[in-house]
């Protein structure tokens, strides 16, 4: 009997062949006709992205994985219906903004912008059921499928909010572009630089003398060039969301009979999660057809051999800049885990764009109940990654955060100190917990003094 990674590369594909496999993580909806009316629906609306500007993200990626670019992907772990507003997305946008020139600066490459928005509406659940003061209802899936409130109305998977989810998807892609495009990107003022979250007067300098040169380097380069530099007002972002509601995946997955390709429209940048990441999954098998740049969440329980497999299904022509892997392994084991799979991927002779998840392998349950992360967990996770490539004559060429623009707490540490007992603060996550914009962009600055420690 031929094995799943066999007869897959011959297998005839098609938007909904992942229906004949194993479909984890997917609801349960209990009316089946209004499923298939709000489908068909969505298959009728125009696409979200365009397929040009994925064939564009691919070649930004593919130079990614060479070293010529670093892809920075960051957003929030689930978006929210109710946090589609003007000045969340424009927070949003700032911190990814800010990280990236700091990148772009300290890194000397031009940085990918990737946000995890416009889309990050679903989420899977480790568990099927949900306990509170021992009442149990199904999970909360994210907004596109049910309602985070604990009441078993809320809990009922709902095809509509699929419609709610085009929509907003839709009007965050609008603002987003109109940002791009319309000066936002213009960081020329100190103000937008407020450092003051940075305890330490050593650390606040060093990160103040980065911010003085990025500026002092703009002001330098319009003295000598007649016109303005183009890019520091205009700016282009692209988005990225998990694949995992594959029926609304599969309604806005279109044709582009010009070159025979299929693209998913409703994102530039898929991923496939590490808990539907297997040989034999309905999601694997929905992305192996699509052109869009698609990614894997590597957990730690994928042994070199799983993803040798899925390598040679989802990328069987090593098309540059198709493969993104996304490790996400934890500190305590990173050092243990990623050398074999990046010897596995050296000898298969591919070239995938590398790219480091800190945040996921690092998730605490407190006493309280509430979820949270270490930044100093983040950051060692982040700086191993980077030593282990290197020794293995590999490259990280991206890293992969869920943050806000919001002055949240949910994440302990880092230079302006929170801890355990802040978190109840201002916690607003319904799933998992995030970098604040402060966070955010110390984490930006803490990479590239890890990047100077390791060339000097």
């Amino acid at each position: 009997m031929k094995s799943e990674a066999n007869t897959s590369s011959i297998r005839e594909w098609t938007p909904d062949s992942w229906r004949n496999l194993q479909a984890t993580q997917q609801p349960e909806y209990p009316d089946s006709g209004e499923l298939e009316r709000v489908l068909q629906q969505l298959a009728e609306f125009p696409p979200l992205v365009t397929s040009w500007e994925v064939d564009r993200l691919r070649t930004r990626l593919a130079e990614a994985a060479t070293g010529k670019r670093f892809l920075l992907q960051g957003g929030d772990c689930a978006e929210r219906f109710d946090e589609c507003r003007p000045d969340i997305i424009a927070n949003r946008l700032k911190v990814l903004l800010q990280m990236s020139l700091v990148l772009i600066y300290g890194l000397r490459l031009p940085v990918v912008r990737v946000g995890r928005f416009a889309g990050q509406y679903a989420k899977p659940r480790s568990e099927a059921l949900e306990s509170k003061n021992g009442t149990k209802l199904p999970s909360y899936r994210g907004d596109i499928i049910n309602r985070p409130g604990f009441d078993p109305e809320d809990r009922i998977p709902d095809p509509s909010r699929m419609i709610t989810a085009y929509s907003l998807s839709g009007v965050t892609l609008n603002h987003v572009r109109a940002l791009g495009e319309g000066g936002f990107a213009d960081l020329h003022h100190p103000e937008n630089w407020d450092l003051g979250f940075v305890l330490h007067d050593d650390l606040r300098q060093e990160y103040q003398d980065i911010v003085d040169s990025i500026l002092d380097a703009i002001r330098f380069m319009e003295a000598v060039s007649p016109n303005p530099i183009g890019d520091m007002d205009r700016v282009a972002f692209f988005t990225s969301h998990e694949a995992l509601l594959l029926p609304y995946e599969e309604a806005l997955t279109r044709p582009d009979a010009l070159h025979d390709r299929t693209y998913n429209l409703s994102t530039h940048f898929p991923w496939i999660g590490a808990r539907t990441a297997f040989e034999g999954s309905a999601h694997v098998e929905y992305m192996r057809g699509l052109a869009n740049p698609i990614a894997i969440k590597v957990g730690p329980e994928m042994a070199p051999s799983e993803l040798k497999t899925l390598i040679n299904v989802l990328d069987p022509d090593s098309i540059p800049g198709r493969l993104t892997l996304i490790t996400r392994l934890g500190v305590e084991r990173i050092e243990s885990l990623l050398p074999p799979l990046i010897q596995t991927v050296q000898r298969m002779g591919k070239r995938v764009l590398w790219s480091c998840d800190p945040m996921h392998g690092n998730t605490e349950v407190l006493s309280s109940g509430l979820k949270t992360r270490r930044f100093e967990n983040i950051l060692s996770e982040m700086e191993l990654s980077f030593d282990i490539h290197a020794s293995h004559d590999s490259a990280l060429g991206g890293v992969h955060l869920e943050l806000t623009g919001e002055n949240v707490t949910e994440c302990t540490g880092g230079a302006g100190g929170l801890q355990d007992k802040d978190l109840g603060r201002a916690y607003r996550s319904q799933v998992d917990p995030r970098l604040n914009s402060e966070q955010g962009l110390e984490m930006a600055f803490s990479i590239i003094r890890k990047k100077r420690r390791m060339l000097s």
